[in-house]
């Protein structure tokens, strides 16, 4: 039998809403598990394929983060107002608000990922497990990562960016082309792209207030607030059972993933051999295995 997806709503965040769905029976048995999206500045749509989950009893918390899709949008609000600090208490205002504090999994997705980490180093009793997918705990590194992976685009390609990131002109088709080419690379291998990654794709195109004051104009040009953010040295603070997962063709390289092998004591590591960015749309069927046996496990 299929979930119900019907469960949709907002809670309270201050004097702000933060927009959720729940898949599944929240307190049945087995953990939530709760979809913490990228960006920062993206929406829960690209995520929407774990809500499977609840299929086999584990059932799935969906939301936007404050800024962008159902949530309260605030494009008023300049750089300093979009923090770190504002999205963890995001995070822990929504398990608090949906009473699902004292038992739940958390799985943070790029941007979503470090957010998590930083929720789990607060030791919150009631959080059974971490999954860390495709994320960068310093994007210092992950900088540096892009670099070499844009050396190795064609040569007019990279020229095509540089040109256009100097004078700033992000919004150029010559640009938004160039750009194709390293997202077909190393964010979604699947063409044409999924309906859900498009969908918020579109969302941030529509509203990129957070994605512009944190990260950049896109996924490799870094130029935000978050561009010399690190948690490398917090790492060794989480002693909840954590997954990482990341795909061969990952933007999130080994090297960027590797800080949470080494600070996470314990950590298991897969890598998705046929995916870039988003192993749960590239290969579906071997993450849902993977996410499966770590759920069972906890």
């Amino acid at each position: 039998m299929s979930p119900d997806p019907s469960a949709k709503g907002t809670v309270p965040f201050g004097e702000y809403r933060t927009w959720y769905r729940v898949t599944g029976e929240l307190g049945a048995g087995r953990p939530a598990v709760v979809a913490v999206h990228g960006g920062p500045g993206s929406t829960h749509d690209y995520l929407l394929p774990l809500a499977r989950l609840a299929e086999d009893g584990w059932p799935v918390v969906h939301y936007d983060q404050l800024g962008n899709g159902g949530s309260t949008h605030l494009p008023g609000k300049g750089a300093e107002f979009w923090t770190v600090e504002l999205f963890e208490r995001e995070l822990a205002n929504l398990v608090g608000q949906l009473d699902i504090a004292d038992d739940y999994v958390l799985f943070g997705q790029s941007w979503g990922g470090p957010l998590c980490a930083r929720h789990a180093m607060t030791g919150p009793p009631g959080l059974r497990g971490l999954v860390i997918a495709n994320a960068p705990a310093s994007y210092p590194v992950w900088l540096r990562e892009m670099t070499r992976l844009r050396a190795e685009l064609p040569p007019d390609v990279e020229q095509t960016l540089r040109r256009h990131e100097a004078d700033g002109s992000y919004d150029s088709p010559d640009y938004l082309a160039a750009m194709r080419v390293f997202y077909d690379r190393h964010v979604c291998r699947v063409t044409p792209w999924p309906r859900d990654f498009l969908s918020s794709f579109m969302e941030i195109y529509n509203d990129p207030t957070v994605y512009y004051a944190m990260n950049g104009p896109n996924e490799f040009h870094v130029i935000g607030s978050l561009k010399d953010w690190s948690i490398v040295d917090e790492l060794h603070r989480i002693h909840t059972p954590t997954l990482l997962i990341s795909g061969r063709h990952d933007e999130a390289t080994p090297a960027v993933v590797q800080p949470y092998q080494d600070g996470i004591a314990g950590a298991r590591w897969e890598i998705f051999e046929e995916s870039s960015h988003l192993p749960h749309l590239e290969e579906p069927e071997r993450f849902f295995e993977v996410m499966t046996d770590f759920l069972k496990s906890l």
